[in-house]
């Protein structure tokens, strides 16, 4: 990776929705030059994708939680039931495994306080093999950025 595909990464974060000749130009180079340095970032795993930010509060969803849970055990086959459980919940945006206290670190969106707790006592209490959860709802978001190209 060098200068050229930072200047590519940074730019396509700030706009994904770039054309390859605006983009070429940004970078200076050709706009075939550009395609191709594009497309092997995709093929190497570095470009996950192109997505669209979504303003949760504008949709309806005013509240973030982060859910800190700690099952009962570690065994492969507990955290394969509690990931396979989380992931039909459509109101959980992320779940982290981790290290520490606790298993798992859940991000959930919810329309108001108590559609949060419909949510907890719908879906997230029926969860496997979880120990304890601890919500704590966010305030406000100081800053959420994704690994910047400066960074590689």
């Amino acid at each position: 990776m060098d200068r050229i595909d930072r200047s590519i990464l940074t730019a396509l974060q700030h706009n994904a929705r770039i054309s390859n000749v605006d983009l070429a130009a940004h970078v200076g180079l050709s706009p075939s030059a550009c395609l191709r340095r594009v497309a092997l970032l995709e093929q190497n795993g570095v470009i996950n994708g192109y997505h669209a930010d979504l303003n949760a509060a504008k949709m309806g969803h005013d509240v973030l939680v982060l859910l800190h849970i700690t099952l009962h055990g570690q065994s492969a086959e507990m955290m394969a039931e509690f990931e396979a459980g989380v992931a039909n919940i459509p109101q959980v945006l992320a779940c982290f495994l981790i290290a520490g206290e606790n298993d798992y670190i859940l991000r959930v969106a919810a329309r108001d306080v108590n559609d949060f707790g419909r949510v907890h006592s719908t879906y997230l209490s029926s969860l496997p093999h979880v120990l304890r959860m601890e919500s704590n709802f966010v305030l406000r978001e100081v800053m959420n950025r994704g690994m910047t190209p400066s960074q590689i």
